[in-house]
C-alpha cells in the first residue's frame, strides 16, 4: 500500500505561484513508481497535469501547463512537488497526487490517490 498526502494549496491571485507537495508513505517510494498530478475543476472531468517517472528525467506535462508548471521528486524525502507559476483563473481546481508502478500514464490508471488539495486562482 502507498499513502499519499497533498499540501500547499490555497488562494492566489492570477500571475502568482504555488508549490504543491505530495508526501508518500508505505511501499518504497523510490522504487519503480511513477508519480503524477491530476486536477479536477467543478463540473469537469479529472485531467492529467504532470507526471514524473522513477527516473526523474522522465517527465510529461499536459500542454496547458508547459512552461508554467514544473514537477520534481525527492526520493530521499518520499515527496513529489508541483511548482506552479503564472497561475490563471482556469487553473482553479482540486489537485490530486497519484502513484502507480511502472511508467507514467496520462489517464487515471493509477492505483493510489491522495485526498486532494484546493487551488483557487482569483482574477
Amino acid at each position: 500500500q502507498v499513502q499519499l498526502v497533498e499540501s500547499g494549496g490555497g488562494l492566489v491571485q492570477a500571475g502568482g505561484s504555488l508549490r504543491l507537495s505530495c508526501a508518500a508513505s508505505g511501499r518504497t517510494f523510490s522504487g519503480l513508481y511513477a508519480m503524477a498530478w491530476f486536477r479536477q475543476a467543478p463540473g469537469k472531468e479529472r485531467e492529467f497535469v504532470a507526471g514524473i517517472g522513477w527516473i526523474r528525467t522522465n517527465i510529461n506535462y499536459a500542454d496547458f501547463v508547459k512552461g508554467r508548471f514544473a514537477v520534481s521528486r525527492d526520493n530521499a524525502k518520499n515527496t513529489v512537488y508541483l511548482q506552479m507559476n503564472s497561475l490563471k483563473p482556469e487553473d482553479t481546481a482540486v489537485y490530486y497526487c497519484a502513484s502507480r508502478p511502472g511508467s507514467i500514464a496520462t489517464t487515471s490508471d493509477y492505483g493510489y490517490w491522495g485526498q486532494g488539495t484546493q487551488v483557487t486562482v482569483s482574477s
